[in-house]
């Protein structure tokens, strides 16, 4: 093993001194928090601080991306909500605006010269489907604040490979830079406070779709929503062709959407076959009091979680719950959900009227190749005989997989940095999102997003999550003297040099 490489040692211990460390021929740097993930996570996290006065030469974000929204606009890209396309958030969840004013529905009508963004926030949800940024205006806004923050000074270029305690206090990350940038393998950063913002650790595919990907080696007929997969609207355009789709949340929603439009904007002749494992035929949920609407086979939701957990009583009630109690609300709020969009249930009902568009609820036995190279569904329900659907594409649209064993950093903190994982089999964290189980002698370990829930905060995997997350950890860390707090006066000024677009030194 060449010098400036992990050694048996230092794989093997839970805490390392800086002599172990140096040992190893890896260079050391020291800064005093570092930020691992280099998403949007990250990025809310260093804004807020660079907000309440930490120095750019004091923060690192460690990642393999370029900038803080690619991750993100890739998978919003693939799961077929581009550029100009409307997410799933409210008017007032700016990533690059801790304040949330003005809202993106202010900004957009400002851009637009048009009043329609404001009336439609003021008329929503009784008279008009709830407003929505286009993806477009969220990586625009968080480029900007980017620029403004001095973000790409803090970034560091390459893959995290662990984080373990530091014998005395803090602690050490494990960098693998790009090749070809460092005369070693590995760079160590060591400081006194690490976040990690990890995001998911990969696609999850259904177990049957896995096992025939996996057995006839196929890539092309059967994919997930959140992987390239354009030439399967490429190949439908050139001939008529069957589709099956399985999920039923917003991915699928914006997988059947396109489907449709396409059928529509080129005079298209797609058969789309809709798969629910479970169908929705209603409104549902546990209580008069925890009700969501649906039908048509879908759980209609204009957001990830109710608004009541991003600031309201839900989110009030979950912070002062039991683990155990925090097990049985999140239970009753499972399930996909996707807002229930009119121009999306127009075009539905147009394709059950013209017998294009075939939902059902069954659950699936086994994936076939036929003869000719196209894939046979073999499918089963209480309610009706076992089928068989013929298609030339499956589309999985059942979403990202966050299994900590499934992320090499978040698994070597499970087994060497003291962390545990709570009810819902993610990290168990405090009320600041510290760690519980990782703090190293005074140096902390903070954790936000998708690897988080299940704990105090039920919106984690949101804009709001992110920033409240954000928000939480910059307190704790003002108690602590890192930073300064953010008071009526301070916070007033730094948005006036927000909206000036200043950059701040």
């Amino acid at each position: 093993m060449s010098r400036g490489d992990l050694t048996p040692e230092l794989l093997h211990s839970s805490s390392w001194t800086d002599r172990l460390v140096q040992s190893a021929g890896i260079p050391v740097h020291d800064v005093p928090l570092v930020s691992v993930g280099g998403g949007l996570g990250s990025f809310t996290l260093v804004d807020v601080l660079r907000i309440r006065g930490v120095p750019i030469p004091a923060m690192r974000v460690l990642s393999t991306s370029d900038t803080p929204w690619q991750t993100w606009e890739y998978l919003t890209r693939v799961s077929q909500l581009p550029a100009h396309e409307r997410i799933r958030s409210d008017a007032g969840a700016r990533p690059d605006n801790v304040w949330g004013f003005p809202s993106y529905a202010v900004q957009e009508a400002w851009q637009d010269g048009s009043l329609k963004p404001i009336l439609q926030v003021l008329a929503e949800p009784l008279f008009t489907d709830f407003y929505s940024p286009r993806a477009g205006l969220v990586t625009q806004t968080v480029q900007r604040e980017a620029d403004r923050i001095g973000y790409w000074h803090m970034l560091a270029k390459g893959q995290v490979r662990m984080v373990r305690k530091r014998l005395g206090g803090g602690y050490f990350t494990v960098l693998t830079p790009p090749p070809g940038t460092s005369p070693t393998k590995r760079v160590v950063l060591r400081s006194q406070y690490v976040h990690l913002a990890v995001g998911y650790p990969g696609l999850k595919f259904l177990d049957d779709l896995q096992e025939f990907r996996q057995a006839q080696g196929e890539r092309y007929r059967v994919v997930n929503a959140y992987e390239p997969h354009e030439h399967v609207y490429d190949q439908l355009r050139k001939r008529p062709g069957v589709v099956v789709v399985r999920g039923a949340g917003i991915v699928a929603s914006r997988v059947l959407q396109r489907l449709m439009d396409d059928r529509e904007r080129y005079g298209l002749h797609t058969q789309i076959v809709h798969l629910f494992r479970t169908y929705v035929a209603g409104p549902h949920g546990p209580s008069v009091f925890m009700r969501r609407k649906g039908g048509d086979g879908w759980a209609y939701q204009a957001f990830t979680m109710p608004k009541s957990a991003f600031g309201g009583q839900l989110k009030a009630r979950f912070r002062k719950a039991t683990p155990e109690q925090r097990a049985l609300i999140s239970k009753a709020l499972a399930g996909t959900t996707t807002p229930k969009l009119a121009r999306w249930q127009e075009q539905m009902r147009r394709g059950r009227q013209g017998n294009w568009y075939h939902p059902t609820q069954a659950v699936v036995d086994r994936i076939e190749r036929a003869p000719d190279g196209r894939l046979v569904t073999h499918t089963r329900s209480v309610n009706a005989a076992a089928m068989q659907y013929v298609s030339d594409f499956i589309i999985d649209c059942t979403g990202l997989e966050a299994d900590m064993p499934e992320h090499r950093v978040l698994d070597d903190l499970l087994r060497h940095g003291g962390a545990r994982p709570n009810k819902a089999g993610r990290l168990s964290v405090g009320q600041n999102f510290e760690v519980l189980g990782a703090e190293s002698e005074g140096g902390v370990l903070y954790a936000s997003g998708a690897a988080t829930a299940g704990n105090h905060f039920l919106a984690v995997d949101s804009f709001l999550g992110m920033q409240t997350a954000a928000l939480d950890i910059a307190a704790d860390l003002t108690r602590r003297g890192f930073c300064k707090g953010l008071g009526p006066v301070r916070s007033t000024a730094q948005w006036l040099r927000w909206a000036g677009n200043r950059r701040l030194a």
